[in-house]
Order: structure tokens, then C-alpha cells, then sequence
């Protein structure tokens, strides 16, 4: 029960019933589904079925950027069901990474040969290339742009391993970069955001490699198990023979070593991040922006010198993803955010680390731009007694199932499910 994973947080069972109980619309409202044509719906419908962590932000931005976001996540979620699916020959995937953008002005292509869970994507593509000419044409333009260059890129890397560091930065462009890219110049093109928000490349790129490596970095190893590697030759040839080896017990010192090497090198983004967000002005944007960005600090603190990465499954709890969804919503709350999580990693950093020195310059890099001065920073410790505590405790225990059941009618009828 995600309750229990939350007892020794107050804080966290607080969010977690405000969540239930209709808090959750502050940030994510519901969409008015009945005014969209079936070919729409049938879009979020796929969104709602292929996104674990971005549908419900996705549905939460305003007016005409939701539906260009949404379209835009639908074509590369497609494109990356190509690129992961191994059922498809070499010499028949290649091109069609290649040739995935003109796809969007093809009435009636579809792929049926897929094996890939979200096969569904591909298969009812003329739905969402439907939707895509339906847009704008200037978000046409970029979401075109971005499937063309990370076909492209996807194939490059299809044949060869991530090698140097660079090419770790190179292969996370592509796959995540790139739609940050691509998401700057809609939030842009939307008029929601300065011109320069799009302009910035390299903020822009930044933002999606962090959640990109921290996503590569606590997927070690359901990758290794499924015969993929994406942790960089560099990092772990210097820590092991072969990648998988660093799951080996004996090998628990190394495997550490190559993991805080690792995290170090994604923490060296945030910088880019903390000046992405600060200058975001609209509300939804924002969130957007704000909330996967937390959630990646909060899950690299949990990995750093953490043995679980190489023995099971690394996250972060439920009720701890909640509150960072509902407070992450300005610029001083992701600040006070980022700096709680710095800090929880300083506190792990090992005097014996090889990464040592690297870590805590840009820890204290991350600390001089996110620091407030403490009058003006909400705190994040709560201080309460062991009485209230334990009957906070007792009072969750009691009340959790039935305000599940009650939230869950009472929210079930604007479920896209229900549609």
C-alpha cells in the first residue's frame, strides 16, 4: 500500500489525501472530452494508455498547445516503438526511421508487424497523422523537424554502442533532446512563452538529457536483462569487463564507483534546468516543465550509492512523487526542491569515491544557483510531535480505503476510460 511507504513522512499522507480527494485538479484540471472529434479522443485515449509519467501533464497545458503536445508525444512515441521493437529486420528498420517524418503527410501508412506493447500507436497511425494535419502549421513545422532528426538519429545509433561520454550526451540528444528542442519551440509557437524560449538550444537540450540519463542511469537493470546497454563503455570499462558484471555482488565497490560517476555527470544539467524554469511565465508551462525535472533530482538522490540499482528497483514513493507534483508549481518552490535533494546526495558522497572532487564541485555549483535567502525559502522539515504523529499514522491507517473508494467514484465518470 502506498500509504505505508508514506508513514514516516507527514507531509507526504497529507498530499497523498489532498491528492484523492480532488487536489490533483489544482495542476492536472480535466478535459472537456465530449467537445473533441472521435479522431482526438481517440489520440488522448492512446496517451492516456502509452504515458506513464507525461499524459497527466500533458492534458493540464492550455488552450491549443495541449492538442500540439499531445500529437507531438503520439508521432515519437511511435517513432521509439519502431526503434525498440527487435522483431523488425535491421535492413527494414533503418529506412524507416529515416523516412518516419514523411509518414505525417501520408494518409493511409500504418505499421502492422509490430510486437511492442505499444504497438497501437503504429498501427491506428492515420488517427494521429489525421490530428497532426489538423494542427497549425507552425507546430506542423516543428514536430516534423524534431521526427526527421531523431529518425535520423535513432538509426545512427542502432548499429553501434554508446561509447565516449560524448557519445552518451550525442545518443541522449537524439532520444530526449531533441524533444526538448522540439517542446520549446511549440511552447513558443504557442505564444505562451518568449521567442526565446525556442531559441535556446542548448537550455533546451539540456532539459532532456537530465531526465534522459536519470532514466538510463535507474533502468541499469531491467537493460541489461533485455540485452540492451545504455550506460556509457567510458564510465563502465573502467569498473568492470563486460556491463552486466557490475550486478555481481563481488563486484558491489565497482558497480557503486560507475553508478556516482554517472549521476555526477547528470547532475552537472541542472544548472540549465534551474535557467530553463526561471524563465517560463505561463502557469501550465511551467508545471509541465517543472514537474518531471523534480521528480528526475528526487529519483537521482535516490540511486546515488544506492546497491538496489543493480539488484531490483529503484523509485521514488507515491506519496513522495505527489507532493513534489503539488509544490513544484513556481520557481521557489523547484529551487527549495532541487536544494533538499543536493543536499540529501552530499550527505551520501564517500570519502573513498573516484568521482569524489567532480560531485561535490557540481553539487555546490547546483547549490549557488538555486540558493534563497532561508527568510524568504518555505521549509521542507516538519517538526511534529511523536502524539500527533502517531495519530496522523493511525487516522491515515483508518481512513485511506474508504476515501479511495469514495474519491474513485466520485472522479470515475471523467476518466477517458469511461469515454
Amino acid at each position: 500500500m502506498d500509504i505505508l511507504k508514506s508513514l514516516g513522512h507527514p507531509e507526504e499522507l497529507f498530499n497523498l489525501f489532498k491528492f484523492k480527494m480532488g487536489g490533483c485538479r489544482a495542476v492536472m484540471p480535466k478535459l472537456d472530452y465530449e467537445s473533441m472529434s472521435e479522431s482526438l479522443r481517440t489520440c488522448y485515449l492512446y496517451l492516456n494508455q502509452t504515458s506513464r509519467s507525461f499524459a497527466a501533464v500533458i492534458q493540464a497545458l492550455d488552450g491549443e498547445l495541449r492538442h500540439a503536445v499531445c500529437i507531438f508525444y503520439l508521432v515519437l512515441r511511435a517513432l521509439d516503438t519502431v526503434e525498440d521493437d527487435m522483431s523488425i529486420p535491421l535492413d527494414k528498420k533503418v529506412p524507416m526511421l529515416n523516412d518516419f517524418h514523411t509518414y505525417l503527410y501520408q494518409d493511409e501508412w500504418c505499421f502492422t508487424e509490430s510486437q511492442e506493447k505499444d504497438r497501437q500507436v503504429l498501427e491506428d497511425f492515420p488517427t494521429i497523422s489525421l490530428e497532426f494535419r489538423n494542427l497549425a502549421q507552425e507546430y506542423r513545422d516543428v514536430i516534423s523537424d524534431i521526427c526527421h532528426r531523431m529518425g535520423e538519429g535513432m538509426a545512427e545509433f542502432l548499429e553501434k554502442k554508446v561509447g565516449s561520454m560524448k557519445e552518451w550526451d550525442q545518443y541522449c540528444h537524439y532520444v530526449a533532446g531533441l524533444v526538448g528542442i522540439g517542446l520549446s519551440q511549440l511552447f513558443s509557437a504557442s505564444q505562451l512563452e518568449d521567442p526565446e524560449v525556442g531559441r535556446d538550444t542548448e537550455l533546451a537540450n539540456s532539459m532532456g538529457l537530465f531526465l534522459q540519463k536519470t532514466n538510463i542511469i535507474r533502468d541499469y537493470l531491467e537493460d541489461t536483462q533485455e540485452g540492451r546497454a545504455f550506460w556509457p563503455q567510458e564510465a563502465w570499462s573502467q569498473f568492470a569487463g563486460r556491463l552486466e558484471d557490475l550486478a555481481q555482488p563481488e563486484k558491489l565497490e565497482s558497480a557503486l564507483s560507475c553508478l556516482n560517476l554517472l549521476v555526477t555527470d547528470a547532475l552537472r544539467h541542472v544548472p540549465d534546468v534551474i535557467a530553463y524554469l526561471s524563465r517560463l511565465r505561463n502557469q501550465s508551462v511551467f508545471n509541465f516543465c517543472a514537474i518531471p525535472q523534480v521528480m528526475a533530482i528526487a529519483t537521482l538522490s535516490k540511486c546515488y550509492n544506492n546497491p538496489m540499482v543493480f539488484q531490483g528497483v529503484v523509485k521514488i514513493r507515491k506519496g513522495q512523487a505527489v507532493t513534489l507534483m503539488m509544490e513544484a508549481t513556481n520557481m521557489q518552490a523547484v529551487q527549495t526542491i532541487i536544494t533538499q535533494y543536493s543536499q540529501e546526495i552530499l550527505q551520501k558522497v564517500s570519502l573513498t569515491d573516484p568521482s569524489r572532487d567532480k560531485t561535490l564541485h557540481i553539487l555546490a555549483v547546483i547549490r549557488e544557483k538555486s540558493t534563497l535567502s532561508q527568510s524568504s525559502l518555505p521549509s521542507r522539515t516538519h517538526h511534529l510531535s511523536p502524539m500527533y504523529l502517531s495519530a496522523a499514522m493511525l487516522l491515515a491507517a483508518l481512513s485511506w480505503q474508504y476515501l479511495s473508494t469514495t474519491a474513485a467514484q466520485a472522479q470515475g465518470t471523467g476518466d477517458m476510460q469511461g469515454q
